[in-house]
Order: C-alpha cells, then sequence, then structure tokens
C-alpha cells in the first residue's frame, strides 16, 4: 500500500515541486488546487506519465469545510 501525500497548492511553483518529487519518492499524490482544474490536471498526467499515482481534488484551504472534504475524498480514493 502506498503512502499518500496531500500536497496544498500544488498546480504551480512550489506545490508543483513537491507533488512531482513526492511522486517520484513512491507516494501516492493528491494534487490540491483551489482556482485552474487545467493546471493541476496537468501535474496528475506529468506524475502518472512518469509511473506515478495521482488525482486532483479541488478544495480551498481557508474553508474549514473543504478541508474536511479534501480529507474524505483523499481516504476515500486511497480505499479503493
Amino acid at each position: 500500500m502506498a503512502k499518500t501525500a496531500i500536497v496544498t497548492g500544488a498546480s504551480r511553483g512550489i506545490g508543483r515541486s513537491i507533488a512531482k518529487r513526492l511522486a517520484a519518492d513512491g507516494f501516492a499524490v493528491v494534487v490540491n488546487y483551489a482556482g485552474s482544474s487545467d493546471q493541476a490536471q496537468e501535474v496528475v498526467n506529468e506524475i502518472r506519465s512518469a509511473d506515478g499515482e495521482a488525482s486532483a481534488i479541488k478544495a480551498d484551504v481557508s474553508n474549514p469545510e473543504e478541508v474536511r472534504q479534501l480529507f474524505e475524498e483523499t481516504i476515500q480514493q486511497s480505499c479503493t
């Protein structure tokens, strides 16, 4: 079973680099984004192209309810 990492702000910049590095190190990565689903999907595609495991989940981390949903969806994905 792979370890899973949620990387906030992973659709660009430092978050993107961190997500790709964690995937290269064997983590299943959840690419969290608040704005651009296209940029988040780019990161997911890059990780998958390198034989990594990734998915994108939209959540605004300043909203506690969305953070709760982010974790619930992550847990649900890792159990399937």
